[in-house]
């Protein structure tokens, strides 16, 4: 019997790790779907119809007439071939087929592992809001496709930052779960003391910061200003014009949204400076590693950002510094977490 529940056990773990590999890919997917303006090439859901891609030429011919209804199509892509019309396709429906895998490895597993009652409850539940925030994107995926194929020639950049916040939200949960299970403790993110908020609020920084890097990829606020560390020949985008405290609120404004984003980062760069000197003040040795990887990655993150706008927007340095950020999530928690009690 114990051998039994031993093994069960196990498995619930590599379920667990193979699940945040899955979230983190679809990430990755997501932001080079995001990236290749792929995401409006399918116009419907097809929740069950989509699960194979054309087969013939008449059913490619079928999706590209659908694709030239929208105003992607006719304001920006009308020259495009069907050849190049199959490679944004094949992006979208590689997202769309590894978020429905994602969603069913991690239903049934969950339904097992409930009723064996091996598990930790507590453990259970947690699976149970992970899954439910899975069922959730896609809904929210859907959503956001749907506001760029009446008026708009991509999607909404509010829209856009919900999903992205949400899978962010979804591989957080499961690393924190996956920490407490390694560590076999039950330790709570959402415990306030004065030791833990300066890393709470590290993370609410991060978070936000990720948020409007959602905003710059969603409105391209990243092909408006493409030099460092001035935005032009200023520091603050001299085609941007305040007249009133709502101005600054305008989050449709590229200029703006880009600016927002830059100084973001600064001030998790400057915060970080603080939390060194926190953690060594307080001789608080445990720390010193984890911090240090954080450090790197949050070091390495900043010079993807600047390499990536300095580049015109080079692909592969954009989808590396997404990737990197999902890294810097993971370190942020993972210090919070040795913090925690």
């Amino acid at each position: 019997m114990y051998s039994n529940e031993k093994k069960i056990n196990k498995l619930f773990l590599y379920w667990l790790l193979i699940s945040l590999i899955l979230v983190y890919l679809i990430i990755i997917v997501g932001g080079l779907t995001r990236l290749t303006n792929s995401g409006l090439s399918i116009t419907e859901w097809e929740l069950i119809k989509g699960v194979l891609p054309p087969l013939n030429n008449n059913s490619w011919n079928i999706y590209f007439d659908e694709y030239k209804k929208i105003p992607q199509y006719s304001l920006i892509n009308s020259n495009m071939t069907l050849d190049e019309f199959k490679i944004i396709f094949y992006w979208e429906y590689f997202h769309r087929i590894l978020a429905r895998f994602i969603g069913l490895f991690f239903l049934v597993p969950l339904i097992y592992f409930y009723f064996s009652k091996k598990i930790n409850k507590k453990y259970i539940l947690t699976c149970s809001i992970i899954f439910s925030l899975i069922v959730f994107q896609g809904l929210i995926g859907w959503y956001m496709v749907k506001s760029g194929l009446i008026d708009d020639v991509t999607v909404s950049h509010y829209r856009l930052s919900v999903h992205l916040f949400t899978a962010i939200i979804i591989i957080s949960i499961i690393f924190w779960l996956l920490k407490n299970i390694y560590s076999n403790n039950n330790k709570k993110f959402f415990k306030f003391s004065a030791s833990y908020l300066p890393f709470q609020f590290f993370i609410f920084i991060l978070l936000t910061q990720i948020i409007m890097g959602a905003f710059v990829s969603g409105l391209d606020a990243g092909r408006v200003y493409q030099t460092w560390p001035l935005m032009g020949e200023s520091y603050f985008p001299n085609d941007l014009t305040v007249k009133s405290l709502n101005d600054l609120f305008n989050l449709e404004n590229h200029s703006l949204v880009q600016f927002y984003h830059r100084i973001l980062a600064y001030i998790l760069i400057l915060y970080s400076i603080f939390l060194i000197i926190y953690i060594y003040k307080r001789k608080l040795i445990y720390l010193y590693n984890p911090l240090k990887i954080l450090l790197s990655i949050l070091l390495l993150q900043a010079v993807l950002g600047i390499f990536t706008l300095i580049s015109g927007l080079n692909i592969y340095l954009a989808s590396f510094h997404q990737i990197t950020s999902v890294l810097l999530i993971f370190s942020a928690l993972n210090l919070y977490y040795l913090r925690a009690k």
